[in-house]
Order: C-alpha cells, then sequence, then structure tokens
C-alpha cells in the first residue's frame, strides 16, 4: 500500500480540510481515509474535551463510515471522494496495539491517507505534511517528534500572523526544519503548487485542467 499522512501541531487549524482537498484533487487514487484518535483520562486527543471516544470493550476500535452526508471528519472524506473512510480510536501511546487491525483491514488498500502524527513513527509514507498556524501557540509533543520527517509545511495562518517558530510559545526557540512551504485559506484550503508537490512525490500527474494517472 501507498501511504500519505497529515498531521499538525495541535487540534483544530484545518488538518480535516487540507487532507480533504488532497483527497478531492487527486480523486482517481481511490483513497481509503483513516483518522485516528488518541484517548486518555476520557480526554479526546481531537479536540482536548471530555469525549466518548473510548471503547466499551477493547483497548482501541476500528470503524468504518458510512454517512456521506455526516457532519464527522470521516463523513467528509467520503464527501471528498474517499473510497472508504475509517477512524481509529486507540489510547495515547499506544498505537502500535492497533496497528495489526488496521494493517489487515487496510490490505486490500493501494491508496492510504491518515490523520495522525504519531503514525509516522510506525510506517514510512510516501510523504507527510504538516499542517501549521503560527496563531495557535500549542505544540503537540507528537507534532515536535515527527517534525523532521515532514515533507512540507502547509501553512493555515491568518493574514499578518508570522509564520515562524516565535509564535509558537510552547516550541522553544529551534526553527522549523527547512521545508517547501505552501500557504492555504479557507474555504477550499487548496494550493496548486501544493498539488503539483504532492503529485510529483506521488509520481502522479496533476493538471489544473484535469487529473490523470500517469
Amino acid at each position: 500500500m501507498k501511504v500519505v499522512v497529515v498531521g499538525g501541531h495541535t487540534r483544530n487549524i484545518g488538518k480535516t480540510s487540507v487532507m480533504c482537498a488532497l483527497i478531492r484533487e487527486f480523486t482517481f487514487l481511490s483513497w481509503t481515509a483513516v483518522k485516528m484518535t488518541q484517548y486518555g483520562h476520557g480526554i479526546c486527543s481531537h479536540d482536548g474535551h471530555s469525549c466518548a471516544c473510548v471503547p466499551d470493550e477493547h483497548p482501541f476500535a476500528l470503524t468504518a463510515e458510512t454517512d456521506v452526508e455526516g457532519n464527522a471528519d470521516t463523513s467528509r472524506f467520503l464527501a471528498a471522494g474517499a473510497r472508504e473512510s475509517l477512524w481509529l480510536r486507540v489510547r495515547q501511546g499506544q498505537i502500535s496495539t492497533a496497528l495489526p487491525l488496521l494493517t489487515r483491514k487496510l490490505r486490500a488498500a493501494e491508496w492510504v491517507i491518515i490523520e495522525s502524527n504519531s503514525i509516522v513513527e510506525h510506517v514510512d509514507p510516501l510523504l507527510y505534511v504538516v499542517v501549521l498556524d503560527a496563531s495557535q501557540a500549542d505544540f503537540k509533543p507528537s507534532a515536535r517528534r515527527a517534525l523532521e520527517r515532514a515533507d512540507a509545511h502547509v501553512f493555515v495562518t491568518p493574514p499578518g500572523i508570522p509564520a515562524d517558530s516565535r509564535s509558537w510559545q510552547d516550541f522553544g526557540p529551534v526553527s522549523l526544519p527547512a521545508r517547501p512551504t505552501f500557504h492555504v485559506g479557507k474555504p477550499n484550503f487548496w494550493n496548486p503548487a501544493l498539488c503539483e508537490f504532492v503529485g510529483k512525490r506521488l509520481a502522479v500527474t496533476y493538471q489544473t485542467s484535469g487529473l490523470a494517472a500517469r
């Protein structure tokens, strides 16, 4: 299988929107999309609030989304054109325990796109894109650990806010590693230069007038 990973330095900054934009622009690849949610102490790593992510009977759970018109992120993946959409819920720091189940589920998938940072500690993706918003000071530990593995930075920073690490008070004085950088914005989180870059990394052709596999 060929894996693309979309991560980000904190929650609610547009990771899902960027992932949907890539699914939409490269829909001919028949993506299987995966949303990974880590939980612990009753708190969801997705939004930081109390949640019902914790499975009742097992330390992790993998479910398939079927509602293309729903509001969940997994529904948005289907609406963007994903062939299949999965939600993996797992306790923080224990992704490795769920990988055998996820791997079996993905066995027939050729192209997989995963929303996560921590997964890059366990798989070697073709492409790892990190979404960044310098207006948000938080920088998750999983994002810090994986930052050196990023292939590109995608900034969703609002105009007028400096797009550098000085805005991230929790990150420290170390600058971001030099990587290709792209800027996207609402509502479509789309950038033709980003899509061209992604196409080259995936060895497929991206054209503004249409898409076709090489």
